[in-house]
């Protein structure tokens, strides 16, 4: 633990993933803290800097890391944000880890490193069981989201959700809590989730407990081909976790891609991407032709937004490696056709439009040897 004058005195524990994740020999890339015993007016004296808006959180003058004030939580409302929070010095290390929803992730570490455990977190990372803290865990939906992607991300060591916690997540379904979760939220776990090893798994278990339907409509019926495509995201073309989303999309038929996009309010990058990889999917169903190459480079803004086609052609490269040379010369070829070059012909206008998309369509052809 940093060492500052800042903490002499304090009664403090590292937290949460970073205690978890050295027990697992996982990267560790953020600490955080709690701090049992001391009042907002202390930290503030000992020069914290408060940034919490719902809950006493303060930075570190020097590490700028989180230290919050232990703190029990009680439901007053629905979904993510229906609790009243109490913090004060009374709280006890044991009351903090007990509102947390998983057992590996309500250990805390001592300053001299031993590890305070008190509902077995250790021997589930041994068991390899992703299991509930306590009942309370069914009183917040997005639980039911964040074991998922814990799932995702451990699946590959073994870890599995306990059979109690898989039975709370299901009546958290049923009570209709996930309903009040904000879309926003679902995409920010959601997006996580397919950033991890095994994103597969994030689905699949949202699929077993019933919340699938709720977030992710129409993919339920789809489920097994659209995690199939999963493994094919490009790997150094934009953000993973947006190219997996976009396979996922693209194993929907359009209304029901839409629906999701809509649903999930997906930022507008995120949308379009959906939208651009289920053209190159339907392109790659068919022979090509040079009407089918140009519509898909039209549709893609190929000659506005040439970056756009350069992305989906890395996709092509991981779908069907035999057809991306005919089509990045096609698009090549559609692109090397000049305005200025008809403009000195005369061209001018609707003419000059005209003229100019023949032309392309015409390079399309002669790339693709029609």
């Amino acid at each position: 633990m940093a060492g500052n004058d800042a903490l002499d005195g304090l009664e403090v524990y590292r937290v949460g993933g970073a205690v978890r994740d050295t027990l697992l020999a996982w990267p560790v890339y953020d600490n955080d803290w709690v701090v049992v015993g001391a009042t907002p007016e202390e930290m503030t004296r000992r020069g914290f800097k408060p940034v919490g808006k719902d809950f006493p959180v303060f930075l570190h003058p020097e590490t700028f890391e989180e230290y919050a004030l232990a703190r029990t939580e009680r439901k007053a409302g629905r979904g993510y944000g229906g609790f009243e929070v109490h913090a004060s010095p009374n709280v006890t290390l044991e009351e903090d880890l007990l509102r947390r929803d998983l057992t590996i992730n309500a250990i805390a570490q001592r300053p001299d490193g031993s590890l305070v455990d008190p509902f077995d977190g250790q021997g589930d990372l041994a068991r390899r069981y992703l299991r509930h803290v306590s009942p309370a865990f069914a009183e917040d939906p997005l639980r039911v989201l964040r074991t998922a992607r814990f799932l995702a991300r451990y699946a590959r060591l073994g870890f599995r959700i306990a059979e109690q916690t898989k039975a709370l997540a299901r009546q958290v379904v049923e009570s209709g809590e996930l309903e009040h979760l904000a879309a926003e939220r679902v995409w920010v776990e959601t997006e996580k989730a397919l950033k991890e090893p095994t994103p597969q798994a994030y689905f699949q278990a949202l699929e077993e407990c019933g919340a699938l339907a709720y977030w992710w409509p129409g993919l339920g019926q789809h489920l097994d081909q659209a995690l199939a495509l999963l493994q094919n995201a490009p790997q150094a073309a934009g953000v993973l976790a947006h190219w997996r989303m976009a396979l996922l999309a693209s194993a929907l038929e359009e209304p029901e891609r839409e629906a999701l996009i809509s649903r999930l309010r997906l930022p507008n990058a995120v949308a379009a991407l959906c939208r651009h990889v289920a053209l190159t999917r339907a392109l790659l169903r068919e022979p090509d032709t040079a009407d089918a190459v140009f519509d898909w480079l039209e549709r893609l803004d190929a000659f506005r937004k040439p970056e756009q086609v350069t992305a989906q052609l890395a996709l092509v490269a991981m779908l069907d490696p035999e057809r991306e040379s005919a089509l990045a010369a096609a698009f090549q070829g559609a692109r090397a056709v000049s305005p200025q070059a008809l403009m000195a012909e005369g061209l001018r206008g609707g003419e000059l439009g005209r003229a100019l998309r023949q032309r392309r369509r015409d390079a399309v052809s002669e790339a693709l040897g029609l």
